[in-house]
């Protein structure tokens, strides 16, 4: 039982008096009257409605309130909110009950139309019309069996199957079906007892529908979705008339029964909470969550009048709201003899007595909280912000006030606690800045915690976080935060690390580092704070191939001078086969992958044994390995072999270094490996590299250097044809030697002579610069020379006599077609060899044809399609003198011209002008054809030579 006095009043309603709406001349403001007599009410569908009876009738049966009698006709209004009153004649006597449903425009009344008891039910529907009035559809008398009796309650159901009629014998008239019509509805006596009924309310929940019956002795429930109408009797004390009524669901639809000492709340099997809320009470209604009483201030007994309603009309009454979920009273006022109370357009109306209406319309929710702040009722405030469904932000910012206000007052316990509520809407920072004192630092490790929980801290505040547990040296609540969130990780992971890391907490950082799978910070950590090199390339190793790669450039140097055969198998593992040591998919499952192993040279500086030993398994592994790491291993076996003292295993490097230059892998980098073996002095290396590359003359240089004249001779043997040069570069070594080399130099002399690769000339001048060579050494080379120029020129002479006779002879043939007949004695055609026959075509140089066949091969009309293929090689051969011949007087005039001669001389060469001209041509059957193609061909190579 909850006692009302210790509820705090407030006034969230604002009271006035309805007036009258201005006239047309603009007068108005005087307070609305109703019509008098006014005795029933109801509200609904956008009115208020009223039933009046005639005033001055004797008292009522039972004391109910409007049972006056009278002769005039009664009539039902309507009130709009424009405040323009309507009415219609409903009964001839009075009016005694209405019920206006919410959500159809259905009105149910009771009323007499003639003296007696003989109450009528008339249902209207005003929608529609009936001569001006709304239409009534349905009307039946409402008599519990045979025994007439006043009617003191009405319901009815919102889906219209159901209607309740309560009488002041005890009775109850259930109507089930369509209870605007009498053939679709069975009407029946539900309930029976001695007391009079005051209260009637239906209750739907889902399919299941409970009608609540109070007396003035006790209270039950039917079940009327269930056939027999099971019943239960909830309570064995009643109330007056219009003392109860039905909660709507934020109460749960409680059926509410006020006493005079008390207001209950029942369920349909049970009761629920009462409060002590004292007074005789006259009114009872729910409105949007408030239960509204009129009450006395005295108390009079609830039996001796049927709800004593009649005491005391004229006494004040009071009218109070309460909020039975936040425990206050809204609105407490005092009115003159209350008709009823109604609620429509969102607003109360209060009838009272005299005829007027007052409004009591609610306070918006701000204002009402803001009063609660002046108040500083902050969990008030709160709990009525709930039940209102304020928002989030709303809510929050009510929080933070609370917060505020206890922090103000020092109680910093509980103003972390609002505050916390206020994480997701309040900025963090506002509440960090208060807690910051080192006073309070638990405080703010508890706000800090929750901003973790929903998943709204940033970095700072991560860092703030542990900072608090480290300050605090709370290890265990530390290890909670980083060990709890399994699924869902509620800070940011790196910058814990790296603020466990600062204060010292190495293996909370590793642990988040690994479990996390932040690689570079374990490895960071392992290896400059923690210098755990082993658990370190253990990690590494069960890393997937991409990451184990970028961690050893990273970290492969630091690992190699700490564990360096560990770290040098680790790598051989990744340059060849990789698969992450964790990985359970056993060998062979999945493809290894494989780093590039010249990135990793690199990581063995200072360390050449393991150097070595990674390059030689990689080239054993894979021979295919890149080329630097051929070019590596060359040099890291050329300096252990020239740094060797010892003999028998300086051979042995000469032997490995040899058979890796051998092994064919240094084509592409030769010049590399030539610097190599050069800057080492490996000899074997770089003779062998100058044969690869066809070096003929470092290869002779090389041993002119060393003077191996005999090596010199092998190689101009080996390497003369390929390179003729090598025998003149020789005869030029030897004849700057002052030693007798006459051996040599005849060698070199007998080759040159049978090779014809030098003037005599030249072989003088060049042996001109030995002194110890003299005439008895180039005198076979002397005559043997000039024999076979003697010869030459003897041929040559011959040739010359050969070519004048021919010339003659031409001439003189040319001389007789120009003077003397020519007589044409062919029988047969040159190109078909058959008989002549005229017309036939015949030519100055003794070839005649048939008309038709020299029509049909010739290509010209005045030339010997015979002779003319060899006629136009001559005459190629001459133009190509002609040309050959302008183009050497254009390129001396534009060499004499020019003022850079190289550059001419340059552009001819690009263009192949300088390129030796030789021409292929078929040897001709003729013997003067022979003999002119022969000279032209010799004046023209003459001729280009001299031009040359």
């Amino acid at each position: 039982m909850a006692a009302y006095l210790q509820w705090r009043r407030f006034v969230f309603f604002d009271r006035e008096t309805v007036k009258e709406p201005p006239g047309p001349d603009g007068a108005g403001g005087k307070p609305f009257a109703l019509p008098p007599g006014i005795a029933v009410c109801d509200s609904g569908r956008g009115s208020l409605v009223f039933g009046d009876i005639l005033q001055g009738g004797g008292a009522g049966r039972f004391g109910l309130r409007g049972a006056r009698g009278g002769r005039e006709l009664r009539r039902i209004w309507f009130l709009p909110r424009s405040l323009q009153l309507s009415s219609f004649q409903a009964y001839k006597l009075r009016v005694t009950h209405l019920y206006q449903l919410k959500q159809h425009s259905i009105l149910v009344s009771v009323g007499e139309d003639e003296e007696g008891i003989n109450p009528l039910v008339k249902v209207w529907n005003l929608e529609k019309r009936d001569g001006g009035n709304p239409l009534c559809t349905r009307i039946f008398p409402a008599i519990p069996g045979n025994k007439p009796t006043v009617v003191s309650c009405l319901t009815v159901h919102e889906n219209l199957n159901f209607m309740a009629i309560g009488f002041a014998d005890g009775s109850v008239v259930l109507t089930k079906g369509d209870i605007t019509r009498d053939r679709h509805s069975k009407t029946q006596i539900l309930h029976e007892g001695s007391y009079p009924v005051t209260g009637l309310a239906f209750r739907q929940s889902g399919k299941t529908t409970h009608l609540f019956v109070v007396t003035t002795e006790n209270i039950q429930s039917y079940m009327l979705s269930v056939k027999d109408y099971p019943h239960l009797e909830l309570d064995t004390h009643g109330c007056g008339l219009r003392c109860s009524s039905l909660s709507d669901p934020s109460q749960d639809l409680q059926f509410i029964v006020a006493g005079n000492e008390c207001v209950y709340l029942y369920q349909p099997d049970e009761r629920g909470p009462c409060f002590a809320f004292e007074g005789q009470k006259l009114i009872v209604h729910w409105y949007r969550g408030y239960l509204i009483i009129v009450s006395k201030d005295r108390k009079t007994s609830p039996k001796s009048e049927f709800a004593g309603n009649e005491a005391q009309n004229s006494d004040k009454q009071v009218l109070n709201i309460y909020d039975l979920c936040n425990k206050f009273i809204a609105y407490s006022s005092i009115f003159d003899d209350v008709v009823d109370v109604l609620a429509e357009w969102g607003s109360l109306y209060v009838l009272t007595r005299d005829g007027k209406i007052h409004v009591l319309q609610e306070k918006d929710t701000q204002t009402k909280l803001e009063m609660l702040f002046r108040k500083n009722l902050f969990e008030m405030a709160i709990n009525l912000a709930k039940s209102h469904h304020l928002d989030s932000d709303g809510l929050s910012e009510i929080f933070r006030q609370y917060g505020d206000h206890l922090y103000n007052k020092g109680n910093h316990d509980g103003a972390i606690q609002q505050y916390i509520r206020t994480i997701g809407k309040l900025e963090p920072s506002y509440v960090i800045r208060k807690f910051l004192d080192a006073q309070r630092i638990h405080n703010l490790t508890a706000y800090l915690q929750t901003l973790h929980l929903q998943s709204l801290a940033n970095a700072d505040h991560t860092t703030l976080l542990l900072n608090c547990y480290t300050k605090l040296k709370d290890s265990s609540k530390l290890e909670e935060f980083i060990k709890t969130s399994e699924s869902e990780v509620r800070f940011d992971v790196e910058t814990a690390i790296k603020v466990l890391r600062q204060a010292g907490y190495y293996s909370h950082a590793v642990y988040l580092a690994e479990k996390h799978a932040h690689h570079e910070w374990y490895l960071k950590i392992q290896l400059e704070d923690i210098k755990n090199y082993q658990e370190a390339l253990r990690y590494i190793g069960k890393l997937p191939f991409d990451q184990a790669e970028s961690n050893m450039k990273r970290y492969g140097k630091i690992l190699m001078h700490h564990v360096p055969n560990e770290t040098t198998e680790l790598l051989k593992i990744l340059c060849t086969d990789y698969q992450p040591s964790g990985d359970n998919e056993g060998p062979g499952m999945l493809e290894g992958k494989k780093a590039n192993s010249e990135e990793f040279i690199p990581v063995f500086a200072n360390n050449s044994r393991e150097l070595k030993a990674f390059l030689e398994h990689m080239t054993e592994v894979q021979a295919d390995s890149p080329q630097g790491v051929y070019d590596t291993l060359l040099e890291l076996r050329l300096q252990n072999w020239a740094h060797e003292q010892d003999e028998q295993v300086k051979e042995k490097l000469h032997n490995e270094a040899l058979t890796l230059l051998k092994s064919g892998r240094f084509k592409t980098v030769f010049d590399k490996a030539l610097v190599l073996c050069q800057m080492h002095n490996f000899k074997d290396g770089v003779l062998y590299l100058y044969e690869q590359g066809k070096l003929f003359q470092q290869i002779m240089h090389y041993h002119m250097q060393n003077e191996q004249y005999k090596k010199v001779i092998e190689v101009c043997e080996l390497y003369g044809d390929q390179e003729v040069c090598l025998w003149e570069q020789a005869l030029g070594y030897f004849a700057r030697k002052e030693e007798d080399c006459k051996e040599y130099i005849a060698a070199v002399l007998k080759h040159i002579e049978n090779k014809n690769l030098m003037p005599p000339l030249l072989v003088v001048q060049t042996l001109a610069h030995n002194s110890t060579a003299t005439l008895s050494v180039i005198k076979d080379y002397l005559v043997n020379k000039l024999q076979k120029q003697s010869r030459q020129i003897e041929q040559d002479e011959q040739r010359i006599q050969k070519y004048r006779e021919e010339t003659t002879r031409i001439r003189q043939e040319i001389e007789e077609l120009k003077a003397s007949p020519k007589i044409f004695q062919k029988t047969k055609c040159s190109i078909c060899t058959s008989a002549l026959e005229l017309p036939s075509v015949h030519f100055l140089c003794g070839h005649s044809f048939h008309q038709h066949c020299f029509e049909s091969y010739s290509e010209s009309d005045s030339e010997c399609p015979t002779c003319m293929p060899e006629n136009r090689k001559v005459m190629d051969m001459i133009r190509a003198q002609e040309q050959k011949r302008d183009l050497h007087d254009q390129f001396q005039h534009q060499l004499k011209c020019s003022n850079d001669g190289f550059s001419v001389v340059a552009d001819y060469f690009g263009r192949g002008v300088f390129n030796k001209l030789t021409l292929i041509t078929d040897l001709p059957s003729g013997k003067v054809a022979t003999t002119i193609e022969a000279g032209l061909q010799r004046e023209l190579l003459i001729h280009t030579k001299r031009s040359t």
